[in-house]
């Protein structure tokens, strides 16, 4: 198929938020993972599985989730060390750890391929199981995916610094003394084009879940070591770098980025369209970083269009 780089028109569309879906965990050779489980509107759907960025967790995907049960029978993950997962056994929190992690998750249920969703550090993550494992992969949808960019933005300067180590280790757990509505509103002000398009449902869903991990002694190791993980990737010059990974992508790719989005370029869309071997891009004018959150009527009907 011939790449194609798709704007939509600005439009918005309010639809009441959705409850957070029912939360499990499921025990895995080599983790337990937290998910959440859309059940589908019809039997006989084939399965799709979300994938979180940093810092977020299974909530990430509530409202789309709900858009697509229609279409498939979705089940969003808590990466290991995010949301009410623990961190893996093997400790291995970079991009090609977490997507063994997702790749056990996809076994278990027994019903790949799968259509395979995620945002940020979740884009780099299933890229690398959309790559490695296709046979698991039905298709693959990546949302501001963290991949390695030629053009810095004014938002992500910051995360090489707190990579550094002995630097995270000081910055991070100071920031998380700092109150928890404050800290959701700092990240919905950086991921969203309009944070006026949170609802106060799912604002305090966000909260009460940043609250429910600051006990957790393993919180801050855990987004230290999956960044630092996701880092190396951006100056790996290996045969399994990013972007030679997505040339070994044989299933259908759509990518979404959002021309508001100050953590991931859109101009990025271009490379994605000489790597990627069957891909559509399409650029959101009104989106930042998290379109499935802000505007997941569009990334519905993306999906819909390239995809279903």
């Amino acid at each position: 198929m011939v790449p194609r780089v798709v704007r939509l028109a600005r439009v918005s569309v309010f639809v009441s938020p959705a409850a957070p879906w029912p939360r499990a965990d499921v025990s895995l050779p080599a983790r337990t993972l937290s998910v959440r489980h859309a059940e589908p509107s019809a039997e006989g759907l084939p399965t799709a599985v979300y994938v979180h960025g940093l810092g977020g967790s299974s909530l990430n995907w509530t409202d789309l989730m709900a858009r697509l049960r229609g279409d498939v029978d979705g089940w969003a993950v808590d990466l290991g060390g995010f949301g009410q997962s623990p961190p893996p056994r093997d400790g291995d929190m970079t991009p090609a750890g977490h997507a063994r992690s997702v790749a056990e998750f996809v076994e278990h249920l027994g019903s790949a391929p799968v259509h395979l969703f995620g945002n940020s550090l979740g884009g780099s993550v299933a890229l690398q199981l959309a790559a490695r494992r296709p046979d698991l992969v039905r298709s693959l949808t990546l949302i501001s995916p963290a991949l390695p960019m030629l053009f810095a933005t004014k938002s992500n300067f910051h995360l090489p610094v707190i990579a550094v180590p002995g630097v995270g280790e000081r910055l991070v757990p100071k920031y998380m003394e700092a109150d928890a509505g404050a800290r959701v509103r700092g990240t919905i002000d950086v991921c969203f084009a309009d944070p006026s398009r949170v609802s106060a449902a799912r604002m305090a869903e966000s909260v009460e879940e940043v609250r429910s991990r600051d006990h957790l002694p393993y919180a801050s190791d855990a987004f230290l070591r999956t960044l630092r993980g996701l880092l190396r990737t951006f100056i790996d010059v290996g045969p399994n770098r990013p972007w030679k990974l997505a040339e070994r992508v044989t299933c259908p790719t759509l990518v979404v980025y959002g021309r508001k989005d100050p953590l991931v370029d859109p101009r990025s869309a271009h490379r994605v369209t000489k790597h990627f071997p069957d891909a559509h891009v399409v650029v959101l004018p009104d989106s930042g970083h998290v379109a499935q959150m802000e505007h997941p009527e569009f990334v519905a009907a993306a999906w819909d269009r390239f995809i279903r």
